[in-house]
């Protein structure tokens, strides 16, 4: 070859290439936008599955609510496989419990579940009663929305594997907000907050719902990202019929669908004819059935096919999809350098070294999003936000974790209400009607003050002032104070002979230690009266005139890690009591009483089965007096026998209970059908013929969570042949 000819080879080599390059970028820039549409967004994954087999490249995204969670998986590399097996285990009750996992919560919280007190807690401020901003908090919907995402921390989302955005609606202006970078969860989060269902989510000092109010199907984002070609997927709005708008919760939701539709339809407008529009016929699927998600994927894939001849213009080779593909799956790795500093901000109440001190993430260790997650739930769980999420800042070559935590602006004072209602079926009725007020964070520590009001059947006024002496909160002083008055029945056999009024005052003060969400170790000095009399029964019974007086050394230890309090499915719990009546504290009797109860459950899908000990009785040689005698008898405690039926001074009792989920509800904890097997012995009597020895008895019961509390139907049958039914609202 000639030497002269080469430079004209060069330029004829660079002008081919440059030629190939050129038509290669001539490919348009596509755009997927994803509407928003509740449950029904999960056809999103359809249409996303039918793209890849047409080898269809996506170069960006744009979603609102639902739209913006499965485009943002998309985009930070997640595939559809992955978000397939995801849905499979989501639910409504997954997605929207208010609460953190139980066993997260502070063990103040989860003793609060042990009373009749149902219900969220409304604020008190200056007279007024204050509601939360929405149904459900949003905080488990966050950790979910964490597990959507292959990208963590803070992100510029155009240096994601797909460029991608998300759209906001702000409350207080009334306009769209597109986010360009954040952390993905929080985004997500704020793009779904459907007014009044979730709480507004509150990022860079706005207030943010569902984006669906204002740009449903953002048509205008993916043009403002440079889109050629719009791939638009528009999940519908349906409205719902004249019979449906009964309450207001129908049309408040009816008026989001009317605005919703309308900006909608503006959207489409904006679709030009080289745009591809995608329809999935998803009929009347509701946007709140979040327990089948994966119905919809089919009818995504369907809808996408159909629009199979305009896709295919868009496909690209095997090798270059391939080529994409690798790059959209080769996620960065989250930065998980330690940080140099653990950040509150905002707080106007709760002391943020006392909310360090809950946080297992500590400056200077390596980040870990399981301990990250684990540390929200755990903060939120101490009942003080309303929201609590977080973000990474570099500031001047430092890591910052900066944790944004909501405080509740229904707060800082609680009501909170409770309800029990009871029968024996055979004419025998009670009632317990409640109220709890609760004053958080008196002082920089954390001081709380409660106090509890009951009456009816036991009616009773409880005070106490919980004070922790340090940021850690390993140790606390709580004096308390309490009035009751109940009535104590005593049978002779099955028979009720007597029924006793019972007035007790007890002031006590005690040191403790909280062990964070496991338990709570207390003692205490106690001092007290008790009065006693006959209300039905013979005279020969009446007990002493005069009052009795109480001195006494106390002991509590509880340890509470079951998942739920009436319907528990994992998890453990246990307590034990000393009670030590000592005369030199100013006691009519000296004795020594003690209590011990175990729990354990464990289950396998819908099946569980529990276990529960319990025994008690005296130290010492000390006898117990008859006001404080074990009372025994009931629903799982011996049933059969009537409540309070056995009393003596020694006690030990087992119970193997085993129960079945028969239905599932949203948002509580489904209703159970149950079998129990008890054996007790009781030993010491107060009175001849009463009940002793080696009793068995065994219940069928069925239970189910309604708003207001569990509520129990069920019947008890004893060896001996002694049966009682059981209808009731509130714990057992």
């Amino acid at each position: 070859m000639d030497v002269r000819l080469a430079p004209l080879a060069r330029c004829a080599l660079v002008a081919l290439l440059s030629l190939h390059m050129s038509v290669a970028d001539a490919r348009p820039k596509v755009c997927l936008v994803l509407s928003g549409g509740g449950a029904r967004g999960a056809a999103h994954i359809g249409v996303i599955k039918v793209l890849e087999e047409m080898r269809v490249p996506v170069d960006c995204v744009a979603g609102t609510s639902m739209g913006s969670l499965v485009g943002g998986a998309y985009a930070s590399g997640m595939t559809v496989v992955e978000m397939e097996a995801l849905i499979n285990t989501l639910s409504t009750e997954a997605l929207f419990k208010e609460r953190p996992p139980r066993q997260d919560q502070a063990i103040r919280r989860k003793l609060d579940d042990r009373s009749i007190l149902f219900g969220i807690e409304v604020g008190l401020r200056d007279g007024e009663l204050l509601l939360p901003k929405g149904v459900v908090s949003g905080v488990q919907l966050e950790t979910v929305l964490r597990r959507l995402t292959k990208a963590h921390g803070y992100r510029r989302f155009d240096e994601l594997p797909v460029a991608y955005r998300a759209v906001a609606t702000d409350l207080v202006t009334g306009k769209a907000v597109v986010f360009s970078e954040g952390e993905l969860a929080n985004v997500m989060r704020a793009s779904m907050s459907v007014p009044a269902a979730i709480a507004p989510a509150e990022l860079d000092g706005k207030i943010l719902v569902d984006g669906g109010l204002t740009d449903n199907l953002p048509v205008d984002v993916a043009r403002a990202m440079g889109a050629e070609v719009v791939i638009a997927v528009n999940l519908g709005t349906p409205l719902m019929k004249r019979e449906e708008l009964t309450s207001i919760v129908g049309v408040t939701g009816q008026m989001i669908n009317i605005l919703t539709e309308q900006n909608v339809q503006a959207s489409l407008a904006l679709l030009k004819p080289t745009d591809i529009l995608i329809e999935p016929k998803l009929g009347e699927f509701p946007a709140s059935d979040f327990d089948h998600l994966p119905d919809t994927v089919p009818i995504g894939e369907a809808a996408a096919r159909e629009a199979a001849a305009k896709l295919a213009a868009l496909s690209v080779s095997a090798q270059e999809f391939a080529q994409r593909q690798q790059h959209r799956l080769a996620v960065a790795p989250a930065d998980l350098r330690p940080v140099d500093e653990v950040r509150f901000h905002k707080l106007a109440r709760v002391d943020p070294e006392t909310m360090k001190g809950q946080m297992e993430t500590r400056p200077g260790q390596p980040l870990d999003q399981q301990t990250i997650d684990g540390d929200l739930r755990r903060l939120y769980g101490t009942g003080d936000f309303e929201h609590i999420n977080y973000r990474i800042l570099e500031e001047a070559g430092r890591r910052v974790l900066d944790v944004d935590a909501v405080e509740k602006s229904w707060g800082p004072s609680y009501l909170r209400f409770g309800l029990g209602l009871g029968s024996d079926l055979q004419g025998d009725s009670f009632f317990n009607i409640a109220a709890s007020y609760r004053r958080t964070w008196i002082n920089r520590l954390g001081a709380e003050w409660r106090t509890d009001a009951q009456i009816g059947r036991t009616s009773r006024l409880f005070t106490e002032l919980y004070q922790p002496l340090e940021t850690q909160r390993f140790l606390f002083v709580a004096p308390r104070a309490q009035i009751e008055r109940r009535t104590v029945d005593l049978f002779q056999g099955a028979t009720r002979i007597a029924r006793f009024d019972l007035r007790t005052t007890q002031a006590e003060l005690d040191v403790g230690t909280d062990l964070t969400k496991y338990g709570e170790l207390r003692a205490g000095i106690l001092t007290g009266a008790i009065h006693a009399s006959l209300d039905t029964g013979p005279e020969s019974l009446a007990p002493p005139p005069g009052r009795i007086t109480q001195g006494a050394l106390t002991v509590r230890a509880v340890v509470d890690q079951l998942d739920s309090a009436n319907f528990p499915r994992f998890g453990f719990a246990g307590s034990a009591n000393l009670f030590a009546s000592r005369g030199a504290l100013g006691a009519d009797d000296d004795y020594t009483k003690w209590d011990v109860d175990l729990l354990g459950v464990h289950s396998i899908g819908r099946h569980s089965l529990q276990v529960a000990l319990k025994a008690g009785g005296t130290i010492g040689n000390g006898s117990l007096p008859v006001y404080d005698l074990f009372s025994w008898g009931g629903f799982l405690q011996q049933s059969g026998y009537a409540t309070g039926a056995i009393a003596g001074e020694r006690l030990t009792f087992g119970r193997l209970v085993y129960t079945y989920k028969l239905i599932n509800q949203e948002l509580l904890e489904g209703m159970y059908a149950g079998v129990s097997l008890e054996a007790g012995r009781m030993e010491g009597p107060l009175v001849p013929g009463q009940l002793t020895g080696l009793l068995k008895s065994t219940a069928l019961f069925i239970g189910a969570d309604t708003p207001i509390g569990p509520l129990y139907l069920g019947y008890g049958r004893a060896a001996d042949g002694n049966q009682s039914g059981y209808l009731f609202l509130g714990r057992p």
